[in-house]
């Protein structure tokens, strides 16, 4: 689904609001209560039932933007009273993902269904198709449902286009089948599956499917006058048409300590997996997988467990990055920034990072301090990561990093798996039969194997402010500008 749409414009004044309160130091206050109907004051017209609906469930939104998972809400409790719970937490709160039922559509199962475009044909290609015969025409089509079992093939054989899919939008997105329906129709996450790609939260219209904000802590951190660092990733650089000297100025503004470039543990992350990739394959192993997205990590480890020993064993760039900056203050508290739900994952179980916050999350705290980071004047650095580094960010990026390191490039066969859909998840799992010793590998097959969750790579992430297409632009522009090809 377009980024531009109500879901994230609703989502981003909400961030806005909330830090400006905190800012204040009036994020505790009554005045939090009154952010409902302001948004939506009287007279507004509804989005749903009514005024009154639109303004309880941003209420529950509000919960999410704090960090607050809304299973917990009730109409009993104000929300400044969930405020105080939000600033006086020591550490993010499990699950990362809260799903807000009153806003879920609860849509009807995947079906197809015959619209007014049917004309009846003589030809009746979706009758004759059918392989269950669950087709009958009365002037025109009507599918029996009992028969039906969803192949598409009528569909595909309609010359008027008259046949429609009908998704379940989270559903349909979930690479990994982790969300369904529950008792009550409204969707359920099961967190067992569940590789956090941010898909479901994407692509839902209603903005049911919601990640937990860690910004209200940053912040939180930040005014107490504490050491506090930040790393941002290379696709965060993509999403602002400034140049990075002058976003690490912004950096600064938001009262950041230490501004650190993800790139520099890009590099560290290329060198290591370069040489791992060598000993791997002169061991006789049949293919190595890159290990910077953590989504497909997980994807991997729970759905695909006879790839699992050709993961590489290299940390996640954010990791050396977290790494360098707790090695020059231990006491610092460290904050990486991307456009990642997965990344919020992995920072759960990497005790060099304290915190993850989002290029919306980002975005909306530049906001609330009325920084324009198009009019900073940039800081001068010393030292820039390599341009392969900071090209982390885009679909084969990291694999060609790999490749310009290696001893002898001719030992490298290159395959890439663009995106974590259906059609990615069937490829991973060709790979793990080939390493199973079920399937022979033909010319195609790559003995390195770079997979990236998010179509693009990682400028397309769940979590961005900026279209694919403009922040390609943008990340040229970046990797251009380093001091090392």
């Amino acid at each position: 689904m377009n980024i531009n749409n109500n879901s994230t414009k609703v989502k981003k004044e909400l961030l806005v609001r909330i830090a400006r309160l905190q800012l204040a130091g009036e994020l505790d206050s009554r005045k939090i209560n009154r952010i409902p109907i302001e948004m939506r004051p009287a007279g507004t017209p509804p989005i749903g039932c009514c005024t009154y609906h639109d303004r309880e469930l941003l209420r529950m939104r509000i919960l999410a933007r704090m960090g607050i998972s809304v299973e917990k809400y009730s109409d009993l409790n104000d929300l400044d009273d969930y405020a105080k719970e939000a600033l006086s937490r020591e550490k993010p709160t499990w699950p990362m993902i809260t799903v807000l039922h009153e806003a879920c559509n609860g849509c009807v199962k995947q079906n197809f269904m015959v619209t007014n475009a049917c004309q009846g044909c003589f030809a009746r290609p979706c009758m004759v198709n059918c392989p269950k015969k669950a087709i009958h025409i009365i002037h025109h089509a009507h599918i029996d449902a009992e028969k039906c079992i969803h192949c598409g093939l009528c569909e595909q054989n309609c010359p008027y286009h008259a046949i429609i899919k009908i998704t379940v939008p989270c559903e349909a997105a979930c690479p990994v089948g982790a969300i369904s329906k529950g008792e009550d129709g409204h969707e359920v996450i099961d967190f067992h599956k569940c590789i956090y790609c941010g898909k479901c939260m994407q692509e839902c219209p209603f903005g049911a499917m919601m990640d937990k904000s860690q910004l209200v802590d940053v912040i939180k951190h930040i005014m107490n006058g504490q050491k506090v660092s930040v790393m941002y990733a290379p696709a965060i650089a993509s999403q602002f048409k400034v140049s990075s000297e002058q976003l690490e100025a912004g950096f600064k503004k938001l009262g950041f300590t230490e501004v650190y470039e993800v790139a520099q543990g890009a590099d560290i992350c290329a060198e290591k997996e370069a040489a791992e990739f060598e000993e791997r394959m002169k061991k006789g192993d049949r293919l190595m997988t890159t290990s910077c997205c953590s989504a497909y990590v997980r994807a991997v480890h729970i759905h695909v467990p006879d790839l699992d020993p050709c993961v590489s064993e290299t940390r996640s760039p954010m990791h050396y990055a977290a790494e360098i900056a707790k090695r020059d203050n231990p006491e610092c508290v460290t904050v990486f920034v991307g456009p990642c739900l997965a990344k919020r994952r992995e920072g759960f179980d990497d005790d060099f990072v304290d915190y993850v916050i989002t290029a919306e999350e980002l975005n909306a705290f530049f906001e609330a301090k009325d920084i324009d980071v198009t009019k900073l004047e940039p800081l001068i650095k010393q030292d820039k990561p390599s341009a392969s580094a900071r090209n982390f960010a885009r679909s084969g990026g990291v694999a060609q990093a790999v490749r310009c390191r290696l001893k002898d490039p001719s030992i490298l066969k290159l395959d890439v798996i663009n995106g974590l859909n259906k059609e990615g998840m069937k490829k991973l799992r060709y790979y793990g039969d080939i390493n199973a010793g079920r399937v022979k590998p033909d010319e195609k097959t790559g003995n390195l194997v770079e997979v990236m969750s998010c179509e693009g790579g990682c400028i397309a992430g769940p979590c961005v402010v900026q279209k694919v297409n403009l922040a390609n632009v943008q990340l040229d522009k970046y990797v251009k500008s380093a001091g090392v090809q």
